[in-house]
């Protein structure tokens, strides 16, 4: 398929972490269709590889379907043999991962914390800096740290929720990524369809596009 661009990244990440695959894809093929298609599952997650596999056999025409929790090589090799369209992580990505990056074509978005961190990052090769935790350093962090760097691709993660994601657009973040507050998480346990389209339904409301 080749590497996304980043005109093509959407603004909007939702993060799913813990889940089966069943639960998986009961979200994911509520989000067809949608403009949240990109989705992230975490490394973490029992069988995670194999949940993106099968997920980017079944919706990859259709979503992004990304690994989160890229923290080490082993992880990021795992992601790109699993047809992995992008990475996340909570930490600074190595040279070691940015080459995998590269010689899979996946979209790379490490994280950072600190003004030299994110610029380090996309002087190495990151495509989006994730700023984690976002909620934490809040939503005037991204304005204030671009004055002197000029306008970068920054997404805001961590603490970030429906209820107060457009702040974090309001001061600065181009993307967010999120992962608690969208669905109700005893839909996604019982594979609820009906909550979790409602869900999505309510939360696509909410987005300024």
């Amino acid at each position: 398929m080749g590497k996304i661009e980043i005109s093509e990244y959407p603004i909007v990440t939702v993060i799913l972490r813990g889940y089966s695959y069943e639960q998986n894809r009961a979200v994911v093929s509520q989000l067809v269709g949608t403009k949240f298609n990109a989705v992230e599952i975490a490394m973490n997650t029992p069988g995670a590889p194999e949940i993106i596999s099968r997920l980017v056999d079944e919706f990859g025409d259709d979503l992004l379907i990304g690994a989160g929790t890229v923290i080490s090589e082993k992880r990021a090799h795992e992601a790109a043999e699993a047809g992995a369209r992008f990475v996340l992580s909570p930490i600074c990505f190595t040279p070691q991962i940015f080459e995998i990056c590269r010689a899979n074509e996946m979209f790379c978005v490490p994280a950072a914390c600190t003004p030299t961190e994110v610029w380090n990052m996309l002087e190495m090769g990151a495509d989006i800096v994730k700023v984690y935790p976002a909620s934490t350093l809040g939503p005037s962090y991204f304005q204030a740290i671009q004055a002197p760097l000029n306008p970068m691709p920054l997404m805001a993660v961590g603490g970030v929720n429906p209820g107060n994601f457009q702040s974090f657009f309001d001061g600065g973040a181009t993307y967010v990524g999120i992962g608690n507050g969208i669905f109700a998480p005893e839909d996604i346990h019982a594979c609820n369809i009906e909550g979790i389209r409602a869900s999505v339904e309510s939360f696509e409301q909410k987005v300024r596009w």
